[in-house]
């Protein structure tokens, strides 16, 4: 997979376009850190790219949630715990 910064982006878009269509997956830099794929798609195969891409997002939101709680303790309650955490917070909201 190639790597390609914002600026050559910007400067050379046509040859960019080119290499995408051969190479299908692209990564782009900002000051050498990546910060975006580029990804070749068709109107045939759109919906499945989308949809494979947004599982690929709500993979790492869960695993982002699961190393919080890990971080946080969280993790380690019990069902009763979580239970009395959820009953306390509900008391919390009632006036």
């Amino acid at each position: 997979m190639d790597f390609i910064s914002v600026r050559e982006l910007r400067s050379r878009s046509a040859a960019v376009w080119e290499a995408l269509e051969a190479q299908r997956r692209m990564v782009v830099t900002s000051n050498g850190k990546p910060i975006a794929f580029l990804v070749a798609t068709s109107p045939e195969i759109f919906d499945s790219t989308l949809e494979a891409l947004r599982q690929a997002e709500a993979l790492q939101a869960l695993e982002s949630i699961r190393q919080s709680a890990r971080e946080s303790g969280a993790a380690e309650l019990s069902l009763d715990e979580i239970d009395a955490e959820i009953a306390a917070a509900r008391a919390a909201r009632r006036p």
